[in-house]
């Protein structure tokens, strides 16, 4: 029996260093696809005078707002732009998720950077499509 286990031991380890190597492959796969979509995130934060987006601008923003801002803006810069430069896209995105992240990390400065990260004008005049 002692030499059987023997003969399956480069079988497991085989089998282990293919979960490692497998594993976060498709971890970093997930990492790249959105959670939300461009319209799930302007909803969930944009709409209504009585958004989050609009609390945190008028300086009425809570921890858990915060919180909320950088769960769904996480996702933004990995959706496609709706139309115009992908790479706008991707820097403007990323500027908004930072802000949001400075706000929940506590930063000094964080409400003027997050304010000037969600000028909606600036944003939909280049990559909202016209309805």
């Amino acid at each position: 029996m002692p030499n059987s286990s023997l003969k399956m031991r480069p079988l497991f380890i085989s089998l282990l260093a293919l979960v490692f190597i497998v594993l976060p492959t498709v971890t970093q796969a997930d990492d790249k696809t959105p959670k939300y979509t461009v319209e799930e995130i302007m909803k969930a934060l944009h709409k209504g005078d009585d958004s989050v987006g609009k609390k945190v601008l008028n300086g009425k923003g809570t921890q858990a707002d915060f919180d909320k801002l950088v769960e769904y803006y996480t996702s933004l810069p990995l959706n496609d732009a709706p139309q115009g430069d992908p790479a706008g896209w991707k820097q403007k995105t990323t500027a908004v998720l930072n802000a949001a992240q400075a706000l929940k990390d506590g930063k000094p400065g964080a409400l003027a950077q997050y304010t000037k990260a969600v000028s909606c004008k600036d944003c939909h005049s280049v990559y909202r499509p016209q309805d």
